[in-house]
């Protein structure tokens, strides 16, 4: 059953993107796209992630670039996914990777091996998550929901049982 996961190096300007399926043994195929920042060039995104049938989306940026990103994929890409019939329990969702946890080895700067790092990672269960508020688009929290404890070290979240949030297996 295909499983497929996008990895998104966000930049100022450009977006680096893989998509691979993670439920096919052995290595890794990556599709490779590159997108712009602007918003049309985003909602483009969305729609060719819609057509790639990408269920989860990781991204990093170390600024504040990934915020246009992460609202378009929300109102485009997400909302399409959580209707869809049969959805599992991860699709439709987005992670923002610290930076630090994605780091590469030492020397030249790949944006695209940066964003399949991030797939690998991701699961493998690898990556450091950032906390994120949720957006104006997203339901309001319950008030009687306890609150969820963040590292302080590393501003992810933690779970009750005090590891780190991630992925589930699938």
């Amino acid at each position: 059953m295909s499983y497929r996961i996008a990895g998104i190096d966000v930049h100022k300007k450009m977006l680096a993107v893989v998509v691979a399926d993670v439920a096919v043994e052995g290595a890794y195929q990556f599709e490779r796209r590159q997108f712009g920042s602007n918003p049309g060039q985003l909602q483009w995104l969305a729609e060719w992630l819609i057509g790639q049938e990408v269920q989860e989306v990781v991204m990093e940026s170390t600024a504040q670039y990934w915020k246009p990103v992460w609202q378009a994929l929300e109102r485009y890409w997400k909302l399409e996914w959580q209707k869809r019939e049969g959805a599992g329990r991860m699709s439709g969702t987005l992670h923002l990777a610290q930076a630090q946890s994605n780091r590469g080895q030492r020397g030249r700067k790949n944006d695209f091996a940066d964003a399949e790092r991030l797939v690998k990672r991701l699961v493998a269960q690898e990556l450091i998550l950032s906390f994120c508020a949720r957006s104006r688009t997203a339901p309001v929290a319950d008030p009687d929901t306890p609150e969820v404890p963040v590292d302080a070290r590393s501003g992810a979240v933690a779970e009750p049982t005090g590891r780190f949030a991630g992925r589930g297996t699938h």
